[in-house]
Parts: structure tokens; C-alpha cells; sequence
């Protein structure tokens, strides 16, 4: 989720105090569509929608290993995920509504700061490569 001034929203994991990301989740159902999946998520996290044209699939995917803290979230034996990236275009005064079980604060940061407080280096990386996708 970004401005279009490229200010990124990260939001602070409720179980892990100081782990900032931005919105992350998972498929409810195996054929979920990635698009679907993340306009669910953002709309659970942030309580943000946005229109058709404020969604980009930026057509990328980065491969991962779990951290072993969130392991059990997943089959026995998965060690690796794949994440896609998607993003939403946004106003910085938009209304951000954290679901309180999983986030606890929200900022937004210029995108290279925003990439230095991802404590995923994976989710670093997405956040990189905004300024190519965000127009």
C-alpha cells in the first residue's frame, strides 16, 4: 500500500512488537485468485479497498524460507513460500483501521525508508522496486 508520493504503509505486527511490514496474508482456499487474495487481506489489515485501477499485479514472486517462529502456520514439512506482490494506490489521508489482533501502529515512510524498517528482506525488496511499478 502506497502514495502517490511513493510513501509506503507499514504496520507493526501485534505478535512480534517492533517487525514492520507491510500487508501480507494468505489464500483462503487453494483456487483463491492472487488479486482476490490480497484485496482480502488489505481489507482485513487496513480496512482499505481502493478501486480497480488503484491495483497493480506487478507480476512478481519471490520464493522464501519460512521463518521457523511461523512454521506451524503451514503443513508439516513446508519450509519455503512464495509470496506475489501486489500493490494499491492510495492517499496518504486515507483512513487506515488496523484489525487489532494482528497489527497494533501504522506509518507511512518514503519508500526507501519504508524498505529499511521491513524486517523481511524479502518484503525489503518488494518495496525496492515500487518507484518501477508505481507508475
Amino acid at each position: 500500500v502506497h502514495t502517490p508520493q511513493l510513501e509506503v504503509l507499514l504496520i507493526e505486527r501485534a505478535d512480534h512488537p517492533g517487525f514492520w511490514q507491510s500487508v501480507t496474508g494468505a489464500k483462503d482456499f487453494l483456487d483463491e485468485p492472487l488479486l482476490k487474495t490480497a484485496q482480502r487481506e488489505t481489507r482485513e489489515e487496513t480496512g482499505l479497498t481502493g478501486a480497480p485501477a488503484q491495483w497493480r499485479d506487478w507480476a512478481v514472486s519471490n520464493v522464501y524460507e519460512i521463518y521457523p517462529v511461523w512454521r506451524h502456520r503451514y503443513a508439516p514439512g513446508v519450509t519455503r513460500n512464495t509470496e506475489h506482490v501486489f500493490s494499491l494506490c492510495v492517499p496518504r489521508d486515507a483512513c487506515i483501521a488496523l484489525n487489532p489482533r494482528e497489527h497494533t501502529a501504522w506509518q507511512w515512510l518514503p519508500w526507501r525508508e519504508a524498505a529499511d524498517a521491513c524486517f523481511s528482506p524479502s518484503n525489503a525488496e518488494a518495496v525496492l522496486l515500487l518507484p518501477r511499478f508505481s507508475g
